[in-house]
């Protein structure tokens, strides 16, 4: 699995299937694991799991693509974020 870095390398975010849950409909995880001193924390904890079924993640994620290439100027690239099948 590859982490991605955010917040200047202060906030950690993994995103997996979670085969240990596979009985469960929300089986793929975005988990958050911050690094950063107290006063700078976004989340109360070290680390914050978000439980998604398939649909709900193919949701996020077709919704990141839709807003980057909107920020890379591809505003003509509509993403139909409500239906994702």
């Amino acid at each position: 699995m590859k982490h991605i870095w955010l917040l200047d390398n202060s906030l950690r975010v993994d995103v997996y299937y979670d085969g240990g849950d596979s009985d469960f409909s929300d089986n793929v995880c975005v988990s958050f694991r911050e690094v950063a001193s107290a006063d700078e924390k976004i989340f109360r904890v070290d680390e914050t799991n978000i439980y998604l079924t398939p649909a709900q993640a193919n949701q996020l994620a077709l919704a990141l693509i839709q807003a980057a290439k909107h920020s890379m100027g591809m505003q003509s690239a509509e993403i139909n974020i409500d239906d994702p099948s």
